[in-house]
């Protein structure tokens, strides 16, 4: 096992270390856009700069198909303790604000596949979403 800090994962994908990229999410629009963890988009986009597939693998209770795309999905904004003063220790100057997002959208012309128990979504559309949930 290796843990490497996350913005080193587009090193390893330019360097070809990383053959496939798998993430989960936490929401998938009807068009399959999909919200997860920040930096899931960052990810996405080097995978694809580097000719690396880039799956979403999530259970089919994930999809909200009352949402046409990502657009509509409310980002949660963590408070900016986190960022500023993380357990309690000063990380920033005094008076500085934080932006801190729990998530990002990413877009479904970006994603290889969705793999979910029902079925593995390829060439991702509301159409190709719609016929592998069965509705």
């Amino acid at each position: 096992m290796t843990v490497l800090v996350d913005s080193a994962a587009a090193h390893l994908l330019k360097t070809g270390t990383i053959g496939c990229c798998i993430v989960g999410a936490d929401r998938i629009t009807a068009n399959g856009d999909t919200a997860n963890k920040i930096g899931t988009y960052g990810l996405a986009v080097a995978a694809r700069a580097h000719g690396v597939p880039f799956f979403v693998a999530a259970p089919s209770s994930t999809f909200d198909l009352s949402l046409a795309t990502g657009a509509a999905i409310p980002i949660e904004e963590r408070a900016a303790a986190e960022v500023l003063t993380p357990l309690g220790v000063q990380a920033a100057p005094a008076g500085a604000e934080a932006f801190n997002p729990a998530f990002d959208v990413t877009p479904a012309s970006l994603i290889t596949a969705i793999i979910t128990e029902r079925g593995i979504i390829q060439e991702i559309s509301p159409q190709t979403v719609a016929a592998v949930l069965g509705s």
